[in-house]
């Protein structure tokens, strides 16, 4: 859902480009999205590919593993999403300089929504991983 938030965010502030709500929610809510996205596209350069390249296709994993009810589908989309959402982590990290030293200084963490964002992203992918595992080893336990 963020996912495609952040993309429908995108195209309206191309239909409106001198909205500020738009310029607030796609540089301060969705931001998280644009820095993926330059990640990305030096590799895949598409328009929407984060959407339809990788979003759509995990939650139509998740999705036919619910329709069939066979739990190795919900379980695997759960790793790609889980995947998906440390991609989204790291790609927030901006590149700093070599230090000899030990710190954490370089570790960057969105400010406000963009935080929010973020944790609620990892909140919900981490939950999702944990009652899909719980669901997928608990025949496992009660069968042995």
């Amino acid at each position: 859902m963020a996912t495609l938030s952040a993309e429908l965010a995108a195209r309206a502030l191309e239909c409106a480009p001198s909205s500020e709500t738009l310029w607030h929610l796609n540089l301060g809510v969705f931001g998280l999205f644009q820095r993926s996205h330059e990640a990305l596209s030096g590799y895949v350069d598409l328009a929407g590919f984060q959407l339809f390249g990788i979003a759509v296709p995990i939650f139509a994993l998740a999705c036919a593993g619910l329709v069939t009810r066979s739990r190795l589908p919900l379980a695997v989309s759960t790793q790609f999403a889980a995947g998906y959402a440390g991609f989204l982590l790291m790609s927030w990290q901006s590149p700093a300089p070599r230090t000899t030293q030990a710190a954490l200084g370089w570790i960057a963490v969105p400010a406000g929504e963009g935080f929010y964002m973020m944790a609620g992203i990892l909140g919900m992918t981490l939950l999702s991983c944990v009652i899909s595992h719980l669901l997928y080893l608990s025949p496992v336990q009660t069968d042995a």
